[in-house]
């Protein structure tokens, strides 16, 4: 089977584009504008209009030096990114000191460096942009100008009401961020799941396909080789005996004739291997359960005798490799048997793989097939107990359903028990052993 590491997928390191930092950067500089233009000039209130746009033009001017420096286009570091985001957390805190501090309404604008942090950053850096701002909303809480308002009905707002926004600040922060970094994962996750299933299933593909190569070579060559094989076979019969060339001439039948037996080895092993045989479902079953029989757990077939004619498949990669990983994980768990039954009739064919080891944790069996799902296990328990179904089973599941399979897990009934796994396929898509894009719903 093919192995793909998990760890090669699951901690992708992240970057994000100078590019997307700088637009972000450049957008606050204009809203900022906006509102001042506003609160001065709209609603004629007073305004530390100086100190305010000396804060936003060094924004400006940095947003412009690093555009000249660097390439835009290039991917930061994520701690370089996450010091972007806390220049603008900083550079919002300046802002609200000389406008109100928590009284003013953008206080709330705190939250939007760590949420971007938190769907693109390491949790660690969110963490800290997280502190970071509130920090600043509890140090703006005591040292801020009093909020532009009008001078002849000013705006008293009471202390608990400040210490609500601040709160209010502080858990929207919190929630919202991890709310967003979970559902950031879990598409990253998954993402990186699909593209580890696509490069088994390539790498299946692909050696189906050397497969038939190998077939085709064998076959292209077989007639030549014959070719001199019969030639040095006459001419070691027409040569006189004693002759200097008598051995030479042995020699090159000999391995003329050698030749011709490896291409027969390939050819019989890649008989079944090409890409448009068919097999029979006990020639599948046959195939994966092989690489397994070594081992000291048994491995049961049976295969029901039903009325129709037994349903034939191409040699798909993509079932090969789903239904003996299942297989694989059934004898890792399983304490002494597995057992691997199939039937067939006109409208589906099912394979049930069962194993007689601990079953599926309830906590797990809704997930199962999920990516990245498994138990860690301590170090003293048997090794029918340890394992783990995470990458290797959403794979197996993911290729299963592009066949047309519909896959379920269950356990075994008390007092037995053991995991039981049902592969099911309508008989129509079995048979004609297309992938589609599309699970089996």
């Amino acid at each position: 089977m093919t192995d793909v590491a998990a760890s090669d997928f699951r901690h992708p390191r992240r970057y994000v584009r100078l590019d997307t930092i700088l637009r972000l950067r450049w957008l606050a500089v204009l809203g900022q504008l906006a509102a001042i233009f506003i609160v001065a000039q709209g609603l004629e209130f007073d305004v530390e209009v100086v100190p305010c746009l000396a804060i936003i033009s060094l924004s400006a001017l940095l947003n412009l030096g690093f555009q000249i420096a660097f390439d835009p286009m290039q991917r930061l570091e994520p701690i370089y990114a996450a010091a972007l985001l806390a220049l603008n957390i900083i550079e919002l805190a300046g802002l609200l000191f000389f406008t109100g501090g928590l009284e003013n309404p953008f206080s709330f604008l705190f939250l939007a460096p760590v949420l971007i942090s938190s769907t693109a950053l390491p949790i660690r850096l969110t963490i800290a942009l997280g502190v970071l701002a509130i920090v600043c909303a509890s140090v703006l809480v005591f040292f801020h100008l009093p909020l532009p308002w009008d001078s002849d009905d000013p705006l008293v707002l009471p202390p608990i009401y400040l210490f609500g926004v601040w709160l209010s600040i502080a858990v929207a922060i919190g929630v919202t961020s991890l709310y967003a970094f979970q559902v950031a994962e879990e598409a990253r996750q998954l993402s990186d799941a699909l593209a580890a299933t696509e490069l088994v299933l390539t790498r299946e593909q692909h050696l189906t396909q050397l497969d038939g190569l190998a077939a085709a070579a064998a076959h292209e060559l077989g007639t030549p080789l014959s070719t001199i094989f019969l030639i040095s076979r006459e001419l070691e019969r027409t040569i006189p005996d004693g002759s200097p060339l008598t051995a030479d001439i042995k020699t090159l039948r000999e391995q003329a004739q050698r030749c011709r037996d490896i291409l027969g080895k390939i050819t019989q092993l890649s008989a079944t291997g090409a890409p448009f045989d068919h097999m029979p479902l006990s020639t599948l079953i046959e195939e994966t359960v092989a690489p397994h029989r070594d081992f000291d757990v048994a491995i049961k077939v049976r295969i029901a005798v039903a009325a129709t004619p037994e349903p034939v498949g191409t040699r798909n990669p993509a079932i090969l490799y789903g239904v003996g990983n299942i297989l694989e994980n059934a004898v890792d768990f399983a304490r002494n048997t597995v057992e691997v039954n199939a039937w067939w009739n006109n409208e589906k064919v099912e394979i049930v793989i069962s194993d007689d080891g601990p079953g599926i944790a309830p906590d797990m069996l809704k997930r199962i097939g999920e990516p990245y799902l498994s138990r860690r296990r301590s170090a003293d328990e048997t090794q029918s107990e340890r394992g783990g179904l995470g990458l290797g089973v959403f794979i197996a599941r993911t290729l299963l359903e592009r066949t047309g399979a519909k896959v379920s897990f269950s356990n075994r009934v008390f007092p037995e028990h053991g995991a039981i796994v049902h592969i099911t396929w309508p008989r129509s898509r079995f048979e004609a052993g297309e992938t589609s894009g599309e699970p089996a719903s």
